[in-house]
This record gives structure tokens, sequence and C-alpha cells, in this order.
């Protein structure tokens, strides 16, 4: 188990599809462990394998310590039409935040570590996390969620920050 380096926006890998996961075995329990102790150590609650540049629809979530879900070939069944604001952020982009909104409840279907198909309805915080996760397995990095305007000043600012 290791601690990998994590890709900065722009990289490529960020703006990448992920490729379903087709193989369940030990080198799939092997990357769901580096994606828990890379996500540990930037600190961060949620981390996929694109974010280590790795094109599997691979993502690992801990909210509360211990309390790890690791999510496989994941999908948002069905959404809520209330939705809520929350700051998001990316550990592909340490140290920059901004509101988005997204719906407050969701139904996701998943496999496990096993292979094992799982439903899971969420809400709140674990809706936002689930989602943003999704997100970036589609290449759809969180600041495609802003508005023009603010993604421009934040992305400015974080060019700014890399000089």
């Amino acid at each position: 188990m290791a601690i990998r380096s994590i890709v900065t926006y722009p990289h490529p890998a960020l703006a990448s599809h992920c490729e379903p996961v087709t193989e369940f075995g030990p080198e799939l329990a092997r990357l769901a462990q580096d994606l828990l102790e890379t996500m540990r150590a930037a600190p961060g609650v949620g981390i996929t394998a694109a974010h280590i540049g790795v094109a599997q629809r691979v993502f690992v979530l801990e909210l509360q310590p211990g309390d790890v879900c690791i999510y496989i070939n994941p999908s948002v069944l069905d959404t809520s039409a209330e939705t809520m604001r929350h700051m998001e952020g990316s550990v592909s982009m340490p140290g920059f935040t901004d509101e988005v909104e997204r719906p407050s409840r969701i139904k996701v279907r998943f496999q496990d570590i096993s292979g094992h198909w799982h439903e899971e309805a969420a809400e709140g915080f674990h809706a936002i996390c689930i989602q943003h996760e999704i997100d970036q397995l589609d290449g759809i990095f969180w600041l495609k969620r802003l508005s023009k305007l603010k993604r421009d000043r934040l992305i400015r600012k974080w060019e700014k920050s890399k000089r």
C-alpha cells in the first residue's frame, strides 16, 4: 500500500471519462487502499482513481474517521428536486473552494470491492460528496459546476498561486 502522487488541475486525467472496472481482485483492492492512504495524506474526504491518473471508475469516501466507503462503477439512479449549496474543492486543487449547488438527496448504484452490486440512498453532505466524485469519474471537474465568472476567477487565482 502506498501514498500516490495526486495530479493537479488542469491535468488531462481530470477531464477524462473513467472506464468501468471489469476485474475484481488483489490489484483493485490495492488501488482502493492506495486511494484511501493518498486521500488521508492530502487530506480530503473523497478521492477518485482519476485524481492519481488511473482511468478506472473507483472512488473512496471517508466522511467520518474509520467509516470508509469504496464505490466501484457507481451511477446515480435518482436525484431529488430539492437542492442544497455546499462549499466544494478538490485534492487536485488544494486550498481552493467555492459554493456548488446539487440535489440534496440521491440514490446510487455501485459495486463493492468483491464485485457485488448495492444500492444506497444518501442525503446532505454524503449525497454531495458522491455526486462530486461521480462527476470526476465522468471527467467533470468540480469547477465546471460553477458559473463562468466564478470559474474564470478561481482559475486565475489558481494559476497565479502556481507561479
